[in-house]
């Protein structure tokens, strides 16, 4: 029995805060789980940054209605939900992530949940569980999954190794340099065909 575990942004969507950050005019919010691999420590400064500049979340739900997914993606996506089960594992919000699953046919998701105040103010968040990637794919291989994963941060390397196959998907250089020994596609019909080799 294979499940594939995906990441989200990056993987089959823009980076909504990459998105957010050129829309905003702020471009410190540019970075990512590819430039801070403490998810914790990244959160609370994009939370700090802002307040400074009194945004909230109906801004950045704004800029994700204009979100589309990559090109393929979807279409990825349903061919590979036709030949094994599939769950997006991301450390967005479902405040976020829910206008993007549905222009991906709605695929299954687990991801984490923003506290917001009644003004819009993000005072918070709280996360799924710890390490949440890692700890979702080990609690699937608990229940008799094999299971296959591919993401392109640091944030998805747990999940990535701890996996029956796991595979870099349009990386960074910096992260296939440290991590050579993980297959890196940069397509989705090259990703599709590695994942079905693995399910054989």
């Amino acid at each position: 029995m294979y499940i594939t575990c995906l990441d989200l942004e990056g993987v089959l969507v823009p980076e909504i805060w990459i998105a957010f950050a050129e829309a905003s005019g702020i471009p410190e919010l540019k970075k990512t789980t590819r430039d801070e691999p403490d998810y914790d420590k990244l959160m609370n400064w994009r939370l700090g940054v802002l307040k400074e500049h009194g945004l909230g979340l109906r801004e950045i739900q704004d800029t994700i209605a204009k979100i589309d997914p990559m090109p393929g993606a979807k279409e990825f996506l349903d061919e590979l939900r036709s030949i094994c089960q599939t769950i997006i594992i991301s450390d967005t919000f479902t405040q976020f992530a829910s206008p993007l699953m549905k222009k991906l046919g709605w695929p299954t998701i687990f991801c984490n949940s923003l506290e917001v105040a009644d003004n819009g103010e993000i005072t918070g968040f709280k996360m799924r569980c710890e390490k949440s990637k890692l700890t979702t794919v080990k609690a699937l291989q608990s229940i008799g999954y094999d299971t296959i994963a591919s993401g392109d941060s640091y944030n998805d390397l747990g999940m990535i190794q701890a996996s029956k196959a796991g595979f870099l998907f349009r990386s960074t250089e910096q992260i296939k340099k440290d991590y050579p020994e993980l297959p890196a596609f940069e397509t989705y019909d090259e990703l599709l065909s590695a994942i079905k080799e693995a399910i054989k």
